[in-house]
């Protein structure tokens, strides 16, 4: 007679992982806004730390913190792990594995990326005359070693969704459930709308007001069966037109956004990528672009804002308003748009030879009046700029409210906590005046 044995069946620790929201946990580290040009030297302000963050070491390093705050990998679990083992190095290499096979899922999925470099983990030869481990030497961890060679990206699907989360979270905390397309102050009888219905004009998509046009025909010829309809009994609906915007994030990436004590880069990347959903999601008709000022202005595409960093050390807004105005008259939409979001003065700008003038000491006359020569220019084509500003110094509020005086644009100064609201809000908000079409 043949006998079946069964035993236990004990579940990977990664079955009960919910991913999303440990990706979502991620999200901080995962858009660190660091200085650029590496983890170990800044060329200014000297040291900065041992940590690569760019590395997969650092995102298992994040998976383990993330795992334990979260609760999601209890002291219970952990000694279960020591249950099925040898002891404390048994659970060690455990939890490597798991976070192993995180990071595998993680790529799996789609949400992360992996760089081999060539000759991974391949150690360079020792000089010669020399050999491993003499007394008093120190020892190298050869495999930490190998796996900061090893690099992870975002994918276009990881920030995707960091996009759709962060968008969520500052809907939810604005009230909204979902959102619709732009509401511009010109009106027309294309769409459904809740605006009064007035009469018939020809030409008109006839979207009739029933009850309105029963109550004309009655008035005009009196209660009575078959009711007769005249053109002039027509009352049709008035929507409000749909425009399509583009739009142009400008992010200021001089050393003032992460230094102080606070990261105000992060934040700032957050808001894009949730403005990119909301645009992908609601808008299919709009843009967006990305255009980064330091010490010089540049465009940025979408798929490497994950990446982006802080530094060098200047702020060029000119030249970022120079860039952003000519990206927005190459396209042909109804509405053109600057957002952007700041922490400091202008202190540098670009002279015609193509070299960079910087002062750093305070309101520079002629930075100040080549910014205000590229805030008229926008302003003469057409372009509106929303300014949000994350300090309060005087000398910012009076810079950022000439500005807005000149583009007759909007000033918000808010700090990281609120900054995606407040841009929500502006591009979301619903213009009640009604009459001409265009700003």
């Amino acid at each position: 007679m043949r006998f079946t044995t069964y035993t236990r069946y004990r579940g990977s620790l990664l079955d009960a992982l919910n991913l999303d929201a440990l990706l979502e946990r991620l999200s901080d580290f995962l858009l660190d806004g660091g200085f650029a040009g590496g983890p170990h030297f800044h060329p200014y302000w000297g040291w900065s730390g041992t940590d690569d963050r760019s590395s997969v070491s650092a995102l298992k390093d994040a998976l383990l913190r993330a795992l334990i705050d979260s609760g999601e990998l209890t002291p219970e679990m952990i000694r279960e792990l020591g249950d099925e083992g040898d002891g404390e190095g048994d659970v060690l290499a455990k939890i490597g594995q798991l976070l192993d096979e995180l990071v595998e899922q993680l790529v799996g999925e789609g949400y992360l990326t992996i760089d081999r470099s060539p000759g991974d983990g391949e150690r360079a030869p020792a000089p010669e005359g020399s050999s491993g481990n003499r007394p008093g030497e120190g020892r190298i961890d050869e495999g930490r070693d190998a796996s900061l060679q090893v690099d992870f990206a975002l994918t276009r699907k990881g920030m995707d969704f960091l996009g759709y989360r962060a968008l969520r979270g500052l809907l939810n905390s604005m009230g909204r459930s979902s959102v619709g397309a732009h509401d511009t102050t010109h009106l027309s009888t294309g769409v459904e709308a809740g605006g009064a219905s007035r009469p018939y004009e020809l030409g008109d998509t006839l979207s009739l007001d029933v009850p309105s046009t029963l109550s004309r025909a009655i008035r005009r010829a009196g209660p009575g069966v078959p009711l007769e309809l005249a053109q002039e009994d027509l009352m049709v609906h008035q929507a409000e037109y749909r425009s399509s915007c583009a739009t142009v994030l400008m992010l200021d990436i001089s050393h003032s956004m992460v230094l102080y004590g606070e990261d105000r880069f992060s934040p700032a990347k957050k808001v894009a990528l949730a403005l990119s959903h909301l645009i992908r999601s609601s808008f299919p008709g709009d843009t967006l672009r990305v255009v980064t000022f330091g010490d010089r202005g540049r465009e940025i595409p979408l798929a490497r804002l994950a990446a982006a960093q802080v530094g060098p050390f200047h702020t060029n807004t000119a030249e970022g308003l120079d860039i952003s105005r000519r990206l927005l008259l190459s396209q042909k939409k109804e509405m053109r748009q600057i957002i952007m979001i700041t922490d400091g003065k202008p202190s540098a700008m670009t002279l015609p030879d193509g070299r960079i003038y910087t002062n750093s000491g305070g309101l520079d006359p002629a930075i100040l009046a080549h910014t205000y020569r590229e805030v008229t220019a926008c302003r003469k084509a057409g372009i509106h700029i929303n300014t949000f500003m994350l300090a309060k110094d005087p000398y910012l509020v009076r810079f950022v409210e000439r500005v807005s005086e000149i583009a007759r644009g909007k000033a918000y100064f808010t700090s990281t906590l609120t900054l995606g609201e407040f841009v929500m809000k502006d591009f979301l908000r619903r213009r009640q005046a009604r009459g001409s079409r265009g700003p």
